[in-house]
């Protein structure tokens, strides 16, 4: 079955170009499109898209306020914002809203249709040009004490945690783990339950926050 998108922004040209881009590839459906956060939310019910492409700054209701929206949906679509802009403020806005994704509209098309694919099996994905400021911005913070939730984590589910926070990918952890990539999804699946997180990007900022992880670790 297609994965079903929808698109928003409120400059036609942009619009008109992801749906192109999106359409283009095999397994990717286009369902709608938006020029404005409150229509997005409107349509994202009407239609129920796996996956939302979104600008973060839009008339009526912005991008930010419309991936809440989003994640009161049930079923809630998974969400990659999308933005000109590189501003510290929209990035961790845009992942603390729930976003599973932040990518900049510069970003290599092959990276948009990755994003896309991988929010809809409930990974994430953020730009590289961005990612190193994610980390060391969480990095130079004063590390949390060590949360209840987190004390519930089992070792296994804390070295799978380290890894993802350092970036890898379910693939990727399976191997330094050695155990399947259907373990690990299991593993993340228990630790965004017991953390009660909805993504594996706040999981990687919780990770940083809470001193999980930092900058420096070994992979």
């Amino acid at each position: 079955m297609s994965i079903r998108v929808i698109v928003a922004d409120d400059q036609v040209s942009t619009r008109e170009g992801l749906r192109m881009l999106l359409s283009s590839e095999p397994g990717l459906e286009v369902v709608a499109m938006a020029s404005d956060g409150f229509e997005l939310v409107e349509l994202a019910r009407r239609h129920r898209p796996d996956v939302v492409l979104t600008d973060i700054r839009m008339p009526r209701m912005d991008g930010l306020a419309a991936i809440r929206g989003l994640l009161a949906l049930d079923p809630a679509p998974a969400v990659v914002a999308l933005t000109t802009f590189d501003l510290d403020d929209y990035l961790f806005g845009a992942l603390q809203a729930g976003a599973v994704g932040f990518l900049l509209k510069e970003s290599d098309p092959g990276l948009i249709l990755d994003a896309v694919r991988v929010a809809h099996e409930g990974q994430g994905l953020v730009d590289p040009q961005v990612t190193p400021r994610l980390l060391h911005r969480f990095a130079a913070t004063s590390p949390r004490p060590v949360t209840e939730e987190l004390a519930t984590l089992t070792p296994r589910e804390a070295d799978v945690l380290r890894h993802l926070a350092s970036g890898d990918s379910n693939a990727e952890i399976a191997r330094r783990l050695v155990i399947s990539p259907g373990t690990v999804k299991i593993h993340i699946e228990r630790i965004l339950a017991k953390l009660r997180l909805r993504t594996r990007v706040q999981a990687a900022i919780y990770a940083h926050r809470h001193g999980v992880v930092t900058w420096e670790d070994p992979r």
